[in-house]
C-alpha cells in the first residue's frame, strides 16, 4: 500500500487520539459520514481543500495526514535493507509494514541505528587505541618505569653483600619509579574511564576545533551579517575551546569563513550552487574565486537534511589531515592515516591540476559520493621562502550531485585498519574488520 494510502489511517487515528466523533468531523467540514468512513478506510483519496480542512479540525498540518511523520522510519528501514542485500527485504511493502505495524517498525529502525553507532564506536576506539598519542606515550611509561623496578629489583636480590650506601640509594630509586609508575597508571586510568564511551573527547587543539565546529554545523550565521561580531568574541563563547592553540586554530579560521562570506554571499551562493548542481568549477568561474575558497564556502552551507551536507577534508604537504568536516557515510580517521587512494592525496601529488572522480566508501551500504581535490601552493615567507602545500577534497552526495546512476566508481576507505576490502592493491596493514565482508 502506498505511503499516500494510509492517509485515512491517519485521519482516524488523529481523530480517536483528539476525541472527535466521526460525524461531528464530518459535519465540520460539509461532508457526509459515510464518505467520511470510506475515507479513514482508505477507499476514497482525499487531497487539497478537504485534506486542508479536516486537518484545521483536527488540529494539525496536512502533511502530518497526508505524508505522516514515519518518513524519517521509512527511510532507516530502506538503508536497512540496502546494507543487508541478501535477507530480501520485501522493499514493496515497507510502506504497508509501517503502517500496520509502527511499533515493530519502529524497533527495528533503532535496532539498525544502534547498530551503526556501535560499529562507529568500534572504527574510533580502534583508531584511538592503534594511533592516539597520549595512550601510546602513557603505555611506553608505564613500561620503562616496570623495566627499571624489576633491573633495580634483581640486583638487590642477586647482590646480598651490596654496599649499604648503595642499597640505600637503590631503595631510593626504587621508591620513586614506585611512585612514578603509581601516578602514570593512575593517570592512564582516568583517561581511559574518560573515554569509555563512544563520544571520544577532545584531547587536542584540532579535536577541541573539530567538536565545536561539528556543535556548530560548519556554518557560523552571525560572519553572514553585513556588520558580524568579532572573531575573538566568538571564540571566547564557545565552550569547547579550553586551550590557547585551539582557539588560535578557531580564530584563523573564523577570519577565513569571514573573508569567504564577503566574497560569496550566502543567499546568492547557495542559488548559484543549486544551478551549477554544486560543480565548484563552475562556481569559482561566477565568482573569480579559487577552488580552495569555494570547496569552503560549499561545506559551509547550511543542510536541512543528511542528504544535503556537503563534507570536506584538507591536508598539508606531509598528509596529515589539518580539517575534517565529515558527512553521513563517509568516515574521516582522527588519528591514523586516511586512505590513500582518496582523491585527496593524488591532488597532492599534481599541484594546481583539479582531480574529479566518483568515489565509492567501503562497508556495509556503501554510498557514492561525488569528489574534487585539488592542492594549492603559497609562500608566506615570500617569494624566496619554502612552499607550502595545501590539498582540500570536496565531497558531494552523489544524489546532490547527480551522479548517483552508471558509471565506475573508486572503492575507497577510511583507513588501512578498518577498510573490510581486502584485496586492495593499497592497503598497509591488515584490516580488523575484514571479517565483515
Amino acid at each position: 500500500m502506498p505511503r499516500s494510502g494510509l492517509t485515512g489511517t491517519r485521519i482516524r487515528e488523529r481523530r480517536t487520539m483528539i476525541g472527535r466523533r466521526q460525524s461531528d468531523l464530518a459535519r465540520s467540514v460539509g461532508i457526509s459520514p459515510s464518505y467520511l468512513n470510506l475515507i479513514e478506510h482508505n477507499r476514497r483519496r482525499i487531497a487539497g481543500k478537504l485534506l486542508n480542512a479536516i486537518a484545521r479540525e483536527l488540529e494539525t498540518e496536512p502533511s502530518m495526514l497526508a505524508e505522516g511523520a514515519e518518513s524519517a522510519l521509512l527511510e532507516a528501514l530502506r538503508e536497512a535493507a540496502d546494507a543487508e542485500p541478501d535477507t530480501d527485504a520485501e522493499l514493496d511493502r515497507i510502506d504497508e509494514f509501517v503502517g500496520r505495524f509502527p511499533g515493530f517498525a519502529g524497533l527495528n529502525a533503532e535496532l539498525w541505528r544502534k547498530n551503526q553507532a556501535l560499529q562507529r564506536a568500534v572504527e574510533a576506539l580502534s583508531d584511538r587505541l592503534a594511533h592516539d598519542p597520549f595512550l601510546s606515550t602513557s603505555l611506553h611509561d608505564v613500561l620503562s618505569t616496570v623495566t627499571a623496578i624489576r633491573s633495580t629489583a634483581s640486583i638487590l636480590a642477586e647482590t646480598p653483600d651490596i654496599d649499604p650506601e648503595w642499597r640505600g640509594r637503590f631503595h631510593r630509586n626504587m621508591a620513586e619509579d614506585s611512585a612514578r609508575l603509581a601516578d602514570s597508571a593512575d593517570a592512564l586510568a582516568r583517561y581511559l574511564d574518560d573515554e569509555a564511551s563512544a563520544e571520544l573527547s577532545a584531547s587536542t587543539p584540532q579535536e577541541e576545533l573539530d567538536a565545536w565546529l561539528g556543535a556548530v554545523g560548519y556554518h557560523m550565521p552571525d560572519l553572514e551579517r553585513a556588520l558580524p561580531p568579532a572573531p575573538e568574541d566568538i571564540v571566547d563563547r564557545a565552550p569547547q575551546l579550553q586551550s590557547r592553540s585551539a582557539k588560535a586554530l578557531a580564530l584563523q579560521w573564523l577570519t577565513r569563513y569571514r573573508k569567504d562570506a564577503e566574497h560569496m554571499p550566502l543567499s546568492v551562493f547557495r542559488e548559484e550552487a543549486r544551478k551549477a548542481a554544486y560543480d565548484p568549477s563552475a562556481l569559482a568561474s561566477r565568482f573569480g574565486m579559487d577552488l580552495g575558497a569555494v570547496f569552503r564556502r560549499l561545506a559551509a552551507l547550511p543542510a536541512s537534511s543528511p542528504a544535503e551536507t556537503i563534507g570536506l577534508v584538507s591536508c598539508d604537504g606531509s598528509g596529515t589531515l589539518t580539517f575534517r568536516k565529515p558527512l553521513d557515510g563517509f568516515t574521516l580517521p582522527r588519528f591514523s592515516a586516511a586512505c590513500a587512494l582518496w582523491p585527496l592525496y593524488q591532488a597532492l601529488t599534481r599541484p594546481m591540476t583539479p582531480v574529479r572522480s566518483v568515489v565509492e566508501m567501503a562497508g556495509p551500504g556503501a554510498q557514492r559520493f561525488l569528489s574534487y581535490a585539488v592542492c594549492q601552493p603559497s609562500q608566506p615567507a615570500g617569494f624566496d621562502g619554502p612552499t607550502i602545500l595545501e590539498a582540500s577534497m570536496l565531497l558531494v552526495p552523489a544524489g546532490l550531485a547527480g551522479a548517483e546512476e552508471g558509471g565506475v566508481a573508486v572503492p575507497v576507505g577510511t583507513s588501512c585498519r578498518i577498510c573490510p576490502r581486502q584485496s586492495c592493491a593499497a592497503r598497509r596493514e591488515p584490516s580488523i574488520l575484514s571479517e565483515m565482508v
